[in-house]
């Protein structure tokens, strides 16, 4: 492979710690209201029965369809149900839906709001993404940091940070398995034989069609779609200094306010539906960061922009001591401290 070019834009290395726990102190220190914010969102399990009764009700139709159709369907309009399910799966990763008193109850609700991508992953998911919080922008703990290989093969040019989008989903869900593999737990072959045994069972009553519909959307769309977006939008520096951007636009209705990202990160045990409020109690912190209005604005600016590339990212290279691989930090009680160490 050959060397990138010395003006290529690469990492920025820093020893300096992420920004939100120490922005979360001054915020709650100012703002001590923000903490009558903090619960769960009990419409949650609702609207995740709601999604998936819709999309496998779309599923059972897509028999009658022709393959055209079924991909025109599986894209303009699965791919909007299945980045809402992918929601309620984040949401309930920060026990969100049922609070934080009851982890199991939210990881079956996440699990089964999986069932219609076909894919098993919100097990795992709630893993990697803790630890994306307690530990964002190290090389080694935070799998949603790219590896340098994935920076060098796709470059700066428009050709190949395009194949890059459309193969994100795959990147995406095999990245951890590289940088940072951890042992399965037993909920995560729950998952695992959970969703097998309803794949099958929707191939065998069903047939391919709905399969086809499900996965085949699940990844068509967590790639080049609208809403995708947001997987370039979160911590690609696109501007200088600044790893954590929120997006402000009206694409928030579909996904349940995902797009408030330094919020989130400033305060997880805060549901997204009550985001908002959060950035409206403190103006003077949020309008001064760096924003977007428009998802499909940030990733074609990603794909056209020679002076972007997949190593526009603040890391860091030092392991922590005490890096568990099993995290529950207590940023995830609705009441408990919410330094995040």
């Amino acid at each position: 492979m050959a060397p990138r070019a010395a003006a290529e834009p690469w990492f920025d290395d820093t020893t300096e710690p992420e920004p939100h726990a120490a922005r979360r102190k001054k915020i709650l220190e100012a703002h001590p209201e923000v903490r009558g914010l903090f619960g769960h969102n009990p419409e949650l399990k609702w609207q995740a029965l709601c999604l998936v009764g819709v999309q496998l009700s779309v599923a059972y139709y897509t028999r009658l369809m022709s393959w055209p159709v079924l991909i025109a369907v599986a894209y303009f309009f699965g791919g909007f149900l299945q980045h809402g399910l992918w929601s309620v799966i984040h949401e309930c990763s920060h026990n969100q839906a049922f609070g934080y008193k009851y982890p199991l109850p939210n990881q079956l609700l996440g699990i089964l709001a999986n069932l219609p991508m076909g894919f098993p992953c919100a097990v795992a998911f709630k893993r990697y993404h803790l630890m994306h919080h307690k530990y964002q922008g190290n090389a080694k703990m935070d799998a949603d940091v790219p590896t340098e290989f994935e920076a060098r093969l796709f470059g700066t040019s428009a050709i190949g940070k395009l194949i890059f989008v459309i193969l994100q989903p795959f990147f995406y869900y095999t990245r951890p398995l590289f940088v940072n593999p951890l042992p399965p737990t037993r909920l995560e072959l729950f998952n695992i034989a959970v969703q097998l045994a309803f794949d099958y069972v929707l191939l065998s009553h069903w047939g391919l069609k709905p399969f086809v519909y499900l996965i085949g959307g699940f990844f068509l769309t967590m790639g080049l779609h609208p809403l995708a977006g947001h997987f370039i939008s979160d911590h690609m520096q696109l501007t200088k200094g600044h790893e954590t951007y929120s997006y402000y636009g009206w694409m928030n209705q579909l996904m349940w306010n995902e797009g408030y990202h330094n919020e989130h990160h400033d305060f997880p045990n805060v549901p997204n539906k009550r985001l908002s409020e959060l950035r409206d109690m403190v103006p003077e912190v949020y309008s001064q960061l760096p924003s977007y209005d428009s998802w499909p604005g940030v990733v074609w600016r990603f794909i056209t922009d020679p002076s972007v590339s997949l190593g526009s990212r603040i890391r860091r290279l030092e392991v922590p001591q005490k890096a568990a691989t099993n995290v529950s930090p207590s940023w995830s009680t609705e009441e408990g401290d919410t330094t995040g160490e």
